[in-house]
């Protein structure tokens, strides 16, 4: 009996082990993350203030996104932002990255397939 609990203790602590390491097809960047990078940008593409610090939560953004999967949550995310807040210049919104000296293969926009971003 007992060493039957302890292979079960072996297996489960497996188990354990291996979901703990997330697939690499999984991104690692949420949406929460995407707003609290670019949360200082959102005054600049509203019209309401100035580019300020926004370049910096952009350009971590971009080197935080390192994987496939992530660059398309990011887009996901930008996507759902840019449809969600009212009053948003889409034209300095899709400028951003190349303003702040970032280079992004997709525009800012509602209208963005983020399953092509690779």
């Amino acid at each position: 009996m007992a060493s039957i609990m302890k292979a079960m203790g072996m297996l489960l602590i497996a188990a354990v082990m291996m979901m703990a390491v997330a697939p690499p097809s999984e991104a690692a960047i949420g949406c929460g993350t995407v707003v609290s990078y670019l949360n200082g940008c959102i005054p600049y593409v509203t019209d309401k203030g100035p580019l300020g610090s926004c370049c910096n939560g952009v350009k971590g953004l971009y080197g935080a996104a390192h994987t496939t999967p992530d660059r398309q949550t990011v887009c996901g995310c930008l996507k759902s932002l840019a449809g969600s807040y009212s009053g948003l210049n889409y034209g300095k919104a899709a400028a951003l990255p190349s303003q702040c000296g970032v280079s992004i293969p997709y525009k800012i926009s509602p209208s963005t397939d983020c399953s092509k971003v690779n």
